[in-house]
Parts: C-alpha cells; sequence; structure tokens
C-alpha cells in the first residue's frame, strides 16, 4: 500500500495521509511530480510507458506522486531514478512551475543529464522503452498520438520554457 501526504488548498501539510487508488476528500489535496530530462544537444528524455499502466504504451516524460513524508525535490529524485536509473541531486533540478487543479499540486522541474540509451535502466512495470527525442520529433509523436493528452498539453505549455532554457544554455 502506498501512502501519500494531504495537502490544503494553500499547499500545507494537514497531517493526514491518503492511500493511492482511493477518492480524495473535497479540499484534500495530493503533489505529483514530474521533469524534463534534457542532454543538452535539444533534446529530451522520452520513456514508454508499460502495457499494464493506464495509457499504456504511450510516451511520456519521468514522474509521479510524492509518497507520505517526502519533499517535492525528494520525490523528483526518486521518481527518476526508478524510471529511468540517472541518479541526480535535489540541487540539480530547476522548478519550471507549480500549479493545481482540483486535487492535485503539479511540480514541474528540468534537468539536465547526459546518460547515454544504453545507460538507462528502465523500470519493470513502469516503462518498456526509452529514447532522446528533439523538439520536432515530440510535435510529430504528438501529432500520431503517440504522447498521452495530458503529457502532450504539458510539453506544449512548458515548450517556451524549455526552449529559453536550451537557448541560454542553463539547461
Amino acid at each position: 500500500m502506498e501512502y501519500s501526504d494531504v495537502y490544503d488548498a494553500e499547499r500545507n501539510l494537514t497531517g493526514r495521509k491518503h492511500l493511492r487508488g482511493t477518492p480524495w476528500k473535497r479540499g484534500e489535496y495530493g503533489l505529483v511530480v514530474c521533469v524534463w530530462v534534457y542532454d543538452g544537444n535539444g533534446r529530451l528524455l522520452m520513456t514508454q510507458r508499460a502495457p499494464e499502466k493506464s495509457f499504456a504504451g504511450s510516451w511520456e516524460n519521468s514522474g509521479g506522486a510524492a509518497q507520505a513524508g517526502e519533499t517535492s525535490l525528494q520525490a523528483i529524485t526518486r521518481e527518476l531514478f526508478e524510471e529511468t536509473g540517472i541518479r541526480a541531486e535535489p540541487k540539480d533540478f530547476e522548478l519550471l512551475e507549480s500549479r493545481r487543479d482540483h486535487d492535485t499540486f503539479y511540480d514541474f522541474y528540468c534537468l539536465e543529464n547526459h546518460t547515454p540509451l544504453e545507460q538507462i535502466v528502465l523500470q519493470p512495470g513502469e516503462t518498456t522503452a526509452a529514447q532522446w527525442a528533439s523538439f520536432a520529433q515530440i510535435h510529430e509523436m504528438i501529432r500520431r498520438n503517440e504522447i498521452c493528452r495530458i503529457i502532450a498539453k504539458q510539453f506544449l505549455h512548458h515548450e517556451p520554457l524549455l526552449l529559453q532554457r536550451q537557448n541560454d544554455g542553463t539547461v
């Protein structure tokens, strides 16, 4: 059983825990973290979802729900390692944006990393493949519906921020 912390609408911890897979109560919020990983050459790391997952076979960036007791940075560090085998320090992640929807706070990060594909370690039951994709390739994947709508929307929203950092050499 997996638990996450419960936050209020102002993102204050309530001291309560939420069991994954059960409905959220009104006024309760969880925390989900996502990261766009760059190789420094204008490409993003994309992983393919396992057949047993929702949106099976679609491509996405790394991320997931924070577990009880984790900070946002601890959660993204863990999620990235679990899904790809990439080790990064919390200080290496740059927060792009935080936002809230009806029952979730989202923290979106970016991270420069140069791990070759052959060194990516996929998590059984989570990911089945990985690729470094250019922005143009990601647009084509979106057009072919190879990236689920949620991730495609996130990419299109964050693309200007990601391109800016790419051009500035800060990512």
